[in-house]
């Protein structure tokens, strides 16, 4: 199938996830993972309807705003961030999704100060407790919350997440539901710099069930472009 097929199946499916969940079908954003995808592929899947490009790597990045690739819809950056490597995305998305480290969140607000503008970011969340991923606890979450005031130059829109890797994709919902309970929690609360409108959470495998479970932004790669072939 080609990407504008796939990405009409995808739109189909998540509205259908929706519904089922007594949500509407524009309130869930797909974000095009375009990671290992040249810029033309990029521009089929912009031109087929996706909200967003999300993009993993910042070499991959640069090239591909050199070249114009994401010309009709916003990037993201979607991929662990080095702090050394700040400079090359602050300003150049409209959103970082995976943020996951107060020593990254200083390096972004310096960057963010120093251009004079207002980055917008989402705090990745290790929901499954893996060793071998990063981003912030559960229970960080607050105390980093509470210095975002701090940090006068980033906007905290929300939070990202990747449960472990599940064979089947309802045993994700456990994870999915303790993410949308989390953004509940914090829009209780007042925080500076934090607005949490975005649930970043569900991929190619898992989608449906993310969307049942309240994520308002899908990041869906294989299902959109095909499997990738790593060198």
């Amino acid at each position: 199938m080609s990407i504008a097929e796939n990405i009409a199946r995808i739109r189909e499916e998540m509205n259908a996830a929706a519904i089922a969940a007594g949500r509407k079908p524009e309130d869930i954003l797909l974000c095009a993972a375009t990671k290992m995808n040249d810029s033309e592929k990029v521009r089929q899947a912009i031109a087929a309807g996706v909200d967003c490009c999300g993009e993993n790597r910042v070499q991959e990045l640069t090239a591909k705003l050199a070249d114009n690739a994401y010309q009709g819809a916003p990037v993201h950056f979607i991929g662990h961030l080095q702090t050394n490597k700040v400079k090359q995305v602050v300003g150049k998305v409209d959103l970082i999704q995976s943020v996951d480290s107060q020593r990254l969140l200083d390096a972004i607000n310096r960057e963010a100060l120093r251009q004079g503008i207002c980055q917008d970011v989402l705090l990745e969340v290790n929901i499954g407790q893996e060793e071998s991923k990063s981003g912030f606890s559960k229970d960080e979450l607050p105390e980093i919350l509470e210095k975002m005031g701090d940090y006068p130059n980033i906007r905290v829109r929300g939070l990202m997440a990747i449960p472990p890797i599940c064979e089947n994709s309802t045993k994700n919902r456990k994870f999915f539901q303790e993410m949308w309970q989390l953004t509940v929690d914090i829009r209780a609360k007042k925080y500076d710099n934090v607005w949490v409108d975005i649930l970043s959470m569900g991929m190619s495998d898992d989608y449906a069930e993310a969307i049942a479970c309240g994520s308002t932004m899908i990041r869906v790669g294989t299902a959109i472009f095909g499997k990738r072939n790593y060198p």
